[in-house]
Parts: structure tokens; C-alpha cells; sequence
């Protein structure tokens, strides 16, 4: 289940490394609306472990494509 299943990021056409997926996330919460301590949340979540977990934890927090 996705927590922002509204908030859709494009990873395939970014920078592959960690932190360019985890700043589009972000950015895309921001504009969404979702409060700070959220994104916050979501951030320390993604960097609590390798680039799987990056790409496992931005996948139950919002769309990608």
C-alpha cells in the first residue's frame, strides 16, 4: 500500500543515485502539500539503509514511473 498513492515520481528519467531519487521525492511531497515533518519522515526512512531500501521505501511513500 502506498502512503501518497496521489504523489506520482519519475525516477526512470532522473539521475539513478540515491540522493537525486530521494530530492525528487521530496520535492514531489512538498508541492503535494505533505506536512514537513512527513517528508522528514520519509527522508529518514530512505537513508536508514542501502540504495534497496531508497528505492523499496520511496515505492510504499509515493507512485513512481
Amino acid at each position: 500500500m502506498v502512503k501518497y498513492p496521489e504523489v506520482e515520481v519519475e525516477i526512470s528519467g532522473i539521475d539513478g543515485n540515491a540522493f537525486s531519487i530521494m530530492g525528487a521525492t521530496t520535492k514531489a511531497l512538498r508541492r503535494a502539500g505533505v506536512p514537513k515533518e512527513e517528508q522528514d519522515q520519509y527522508f529518514q526512512e530512505a537513508t536508514s539503509g542501502d540504495y534497496d531500501n531508497v528505492i523499496s521505501t520511496t515505492m510504499k511513500w509515493v507512485s513512481i514511473s
